[in-house]
């Protein structure tokens, strides 16, 4: 009697035992489906990206040309592939200047360029690449970043449907190519000079004649004696070009550009349906090339240019004291017409004036003190 009800007892266990297993096995099972139904999609299957980039430089051009191509793998590459970027040098789906309407008009995502190739739109873009007597790469970084340069940006740019991103630089320019030597502003007087942005209206106020070329065309201009004379970047860029062969005369430094600033511009309504997870993505793809861009023609420029002297026979020339004051009171002219022209210009320009003020006082007493007191020791 006593060993039937243990044993009845020990299946009711063994009963009870196999039912809270079942039991614990389907309430896993429905706490897997719940959490799982918890994430949000994208994190399940993220849904592929097309973007399609067009640019103002030629294929494989040396800096400009590469760095577009490379912040274009870098976003593939961030996203594994999911957002494939099509990319289109310049003339290969619409011409380089016509890179802002492609975008703008959503015919294209994004395009890479020299926002002041838009100053015709409205003088604010230039601002957001280079302006005569403007900001070094340092100074601009902390501009947009910190001094409310990029909230101005995205104003602007907004206004023409676009969402704009640092992504490249290149540093204080050169002065330019010349013909023959120009010892005085005088010498400008009827000069045909390829020089885009504000820095061509500079010219054109000192009485040169400013003409805006893509740099795919800026060499057989020269060489024919359609026009006398031009800037383009700086040892590295120039080197490659062969100006060189047209003009010896090769002027420092540059007043227009003393650091170009180059852009990821996308399609703001493209940009806007994008995860934030997604933007962050470009925002560092972009940011990354801003400094990888930078660094590679600071460590390339140096060589180029005793390249360009020792081999090339180009005479090196420093625009005299003169000269840059002239520039400098051209540039306040075009600066009242720039501020004249709408408030949102007048609202840019202000901010660049007290951004520049308050910046350039410190690289005074910081880079631009120690480096002249580096070079007085070691006599360079």
């Amino acid at each position: 009697m006593k060993k039937s009800i243990a044993k009845k007892a020990g299946k009711a266990k063994t009963a009870d035992r196999r039912s809270f297993i079942k039991g614990a096995a389907l309430a896993g099972a429905g706490a897997t489906v719940a959490a799982a139904s918890s994430f949000p999609a994208p994190a399940v299957a993220q849904k592929r990206i097309e973007m399609t980039m067009v640019t103002t430089w030629p294929r494989d051009f040396p800096g400009l040309g590469t760095g577009a191509q490379r912040a274009a793998k870098r976003i593939e590459d961030l996203s594994e592939g999911r957002i494939k970027v099509q990319y289109f040098a310049a003339g290969e789906r619409v011409g380089a200047f016509d890179s802002f309407d492609a975008v703008a008009s959503g015919n294209a995502q994004a395009y890479h360029a020299a926002d002041y190739y838009w100053k015709g739109k409205h003088p604010g873009w230039a601002y957001f690449t280079a302006v005569p007597f403007g900001f070094t790469y340092t100074e601009m970084n902390a501009w947009i970043r910190f001094g409310g340069g990029q909230q101005l940006w995205d104003e602007l740019a907004g206004n023409y449907g676009l969402k704009c991103l640092m992504c490249g630089n290149t540093g204080v320019q050169m002065g330019g190519w010349f013909r023959k030597e120009i010892n005085s502003a005088d010498d400008l007087k009827g000069l045909k000079m390829r020089i885009p942005g504000l820095g061509g209206d500079v010219m054109a106020k000192l009485g040169a004649s400013p003409v805006s070329l893509p740099g795919g065309q800026i060499y057989e201009n020269l060489v024919s004696g359609a026009i006398d004379a031009t800037e383009w970047v700086g040892p590295w860029n120039d080197s490659f070009m062969k100006f060189y062969e047209a003009a010896k005369y090769y002027y420092y430094p540059g007043m227009h550009e003393p650091a170009a600033m180059l852009s990821l511009g996308m399609n703001a309504s493209w940009w806007g349906k994008l995860t934030k997870s997604d933007q962050l993505l470009i925002e560092a793809a972009a940011s990354m090339e801003n400094d990888v861009m930078m660094s590679e023609y600071n460590a390339k420029n140096g060589a180029s240019l005793n390249k360009l002297i020792t081999e090339n026979g180009v005479k090196l020339r420093r625009f005299n004291d003169d000269i840059y004051d002239a520039f400098g009171d051209a540039s306040k002219e075009v600066f009242e017409t720039v501020q004249a022209h709408s408030p949102l210009a007048k609202k840019i320009h202000d901010s660049f004036i007290g951004a520049r003020k308050e910046l350039g006082a410190w690289t005074k007493i910081s880079d631009q003190a120690y480096v002249q007191q580096r070079n007085r020791v070691l006599g360079v």
